[in-house]
């Protein structure tokens, strides 16, 4: 196939996607690798106000659903996203220079927030527009695998700043702020689904019952391991940022390969035990961070911790799974949107008070108990993942 042929046949509207979906990869990247080392350098937050502060950054994914409602009244996906970009360059910013004091700090998390849960929102729904029929979780895990340059070139940057100019969390923000800027103009740039039918404001249906509780078990799992994972790391064994940031950069590295070929599992095994697997894993990587330290001697089990933490980061690809299964069951793909809203709203009704119940047990009972909530939380949500089941596909 000639270099032109090859050309022809990616769209310009998956080529603005790719580039978009890196460069809000760059800046989370940044964000992810720095943001529990800031919390502690800039701000002196314990475990239990390290659980406190998932509240009000979790909380614009209790509202998406009535966000989402509400934009999708003006706005198409794409215009969602280009929206969400700017919130979250802004955030970055008020992050990097004017979070002086903790009401400040709530407030520029709240703004970065938001523009992250949008983003979750439509871009799932955008990727699916773009995709081959039989091959929705090739073409949502090839926008992974764009998201996991964007946070290779985020963390790998941040590194080499860390280890040369030390903690400058302001270059840092800034650095995250023009990445999400030049997001948003990629995605203002896409044209896909500006012709199709609008998608509804609101839905709820009992058809979705199993999408919702797999959203909420997904919740479950990102709060423990986005508040706690890294704080395990940070507090318990005073792994630097530097370090932190090299193991997001392995992730993302791994991503870059892992997400387009567990893409293609998806479309080849099926949702139902791609997600059972899922569970299963994620069971064992609780059962390492609660008890590495007692099972292998040092630096042994610091080296699980690190695997367990990379594994983790690789098997958020899977959460494509869900929406692949969306798309599958939906009786009108004008659904599709508004009901990923209400996944992630559902995830937020039962995942926003987590991180301060855990913060909690974790000052009462120590982090084991907090990663053994979370291996409980697996096995219920192994067995609900079982009953999924896929209509006959024309």
């Amino acid at each position: 196939m000639s270099r032109q042929t090859l050309f022809k046949k990616i769209s310009p509207d998956f080529t603005y996607l790719l580039m978009a979906t890196m460069f809000f990869g760059l800046a989370g990247g940044i964000f992810q690798s720095s943001f529990n080392n800031y919390l502690s350098d800039m701000h002196g937050l314990d475990a239990t106000s390290r659980g406190w502060i998932e509240l009000p950054r979790e909380f614009p994914g209790f509202l998406m659903m009535f966000v989402s409602a509400v934009l999708l009244f003006w706005l198409r996906e794409t215009r969602m996203a280009a929206a969400a970009m700017l919130l979250t360059g802004l955030g970055a910013l008020g992050l990097g220079f004017w979070a002086r004091d903790t009401f400040m700090l709530v407030v520029f998390i709240v703004i970065w927030s938001l523009g992250d849960h949008i983003i979750f929102a439509v871009e799932g729904p955008i990727g699916l527009k773009l995709a081959r029929a039989g091959g929705a979780g090739r073409r949502l895990g090839q926008i992974g695998a764009a998201r996991n340059i964007g946070g290779l070139l985020g963390g790998g940057g941040l590194f080499l700043l860390a280890t040369t100019l030390g903690n400058q969390y302001d270059l840092f923000y800034a650095i995250a702020a023009a990445s999400a800027v030049i997001a948003g103009i990629c995605y203002f740039r896409l044209k896909v689904g500006n012709s199709d039918a609008r998608s509804r404001r609101i839905v709820f249906k009992k058809k979705y019952a199993i999408f919702y509780a797999i959203s909420a078990l997904f919740g479950v799992r990102k709060q423990i391991f986005l508040a706690f994972g890294g704080w395990v790391l940070v507090t318990i064994h005073d792994v630097p940022v530097e370090t932190i940031a090299l193991l997001i950069f392995i992730s993302q590295v791994l991503g870059i390969f892992m997400r387009p070929l567990l893409g293609d599992v998806i479309d080849w095994i099926g949702e139902r035990m791609v997600l059972s697997i899922d569970e299963v894993l994620l069971l064992l990587i609780c059962l390492t961070y609660a008890f590495a330290g007692d099972v292998l001697p040092s630096p042994y089990s610091l080296y699980a911790l690190y695997g367990a933490y990379v594994l983790d980061s690789i098997l958020f690809a899977l959460r494509i799974a869900r929406t692949t299964y969306l798309q599958k069951i939906a009786d009108d793909p004008a659904d599709i949107t508004p009901t990923v809203s209400m996944g992630i709203t559902i995830d937020h009704c039962v995942a926003m008070s987590l991180p301060i119940l855990s913060g909690y047990v974790w000052e009462r009972y120590g982090f084991r108990a907090v990663f053994l909530i979370a291996a409980a939380i697996a096995a219920i949500g192994f067995f609900i993942c079982l009953r999924i089941r896929i209509p006959e596909q024309k």
